[in-house]
């Protein structure tokens, strides 16, 4: 059981690695791809890439009556969550948009506990709070909150992938991580392919570097990671045994822009990161 739950939290951690990398290159494929092209062309890659597994594997097809769920995984988790996310980037600065949607751990365990009873101790909770004040302070140590419709469309970004989150919980209780992530991004995909047609010229016509990005994009972060994360769900005794790792994505994010692109770390990085770690090991400690 203990070992259960050890690979479970390895697996969220991976997967909110791989989601922390799309922020670097997702800005660096913004300096020729538009955002909606992002969009489509991640997920119609990741497509491909579980077309390709499932005839390997022969997944075969989810049954009739949980095709709605399905198509409600993929509107949440991909589609709907991309809109309302560029929606609200339009509007917010990078330090508003960051906090808010670091509340996606906070409402998938409130929903969870509605919906599932899932029961959080004390110690738990107070590990939440730390960690989202360590979002505070490394999104809001240099920054002011711009307050505008913009928040109200990034809360429902944070929304859609709380939704997701609990969907897939419920999904992965008659599919297998590889089936449940394959059907829920192939419904997403189809929401997005309003996008495919400008989108496909700006690929055919992107250099080499560009591509290779696309092609990261498409693959780690978005078929492998939400694989993973479906993983990760499933031997959970939680769910919020594996959402609570989601704090740790802007500290990741913050470590690989370093890495990759030489963006200095500031004191808020350091200061907030290990208030965030120290969330983390609590939350542990208080499912042990």
């Amino acid at each position: 059981m203990q070992n259960t739950k050890n690979m479970a939290q390895i697996y969220a951690f991976v997967t909110v690695l791989l989601w922390a990398s799309a922020f670097v290159f997702t800005k660096i494929a913004l300096t020729y791809y538009t955002s909606e092209a992002i969009g489509v062309l991640r997920y119609v890659i990741a497509s491909l890439l579980f077309i390709l597994i499932g005839i390997f594997q022969k997944i075969g097809l989810p049954k009739k009556k949980d095709i709605p769920k399905f198509l409600l995984a993929g509107i949440l988790g991909f589609a709907l969550y991309m809109i309302t996310f560029n929606q609200a980037s339009k509007s917010l600065t990078a330090a508003t948009g960051s906090v808010v949607i670091a509340s996606a751990p906070i409402l998938t365990a409130l929903f969870a506990r509605i919906i599932f009873k899932e029961n959080i101790r004390l110690l738990g909770w107070m590990a939440i709070i730390i960690e989202f004040i360590g979002i505070l302070i490394l999104t809001l140590w240099n920054g002011i909150l711009s307050v505008n419709a913009g928040i109200a469309w990034m809360l429902g970004a944070a929304v859609c992938i709380s939704g997701y989150n609990l969907l897939q919980r419920s999904l992965l209780k008659k599919y297998s991580p590889l089936q449940s992530t394959a059907y829920s991004v192939f419904a997403g995909t189809l929401f997005l392919l309003w996008y495919l047609p400008d989108a496909a010229v700006q690929f055919r016509n992107a250099p080499l570097q560009q591509l290779f990005v696309m092609g990261f994009l498409g693959i780690f972060p978005s078929a492998l990671a939400y694989m993973l994360w479906a993983k990760a769900l499933t031997m959970a005794q939680k769910t919020s045994d594996v959402t609570n790792y989601m704090f740790v994505t802007p500290l990741l994010a913050a470590l690989m822009g370093f890495l990759i692109m030489g963006e200095i770390p500031t004191l808020a990085t350091y200061v907030g990161g290990s208030m965030i770690f120290v969330g983390l090991l609590l939350f542990k400690k208080s499912n042990t």
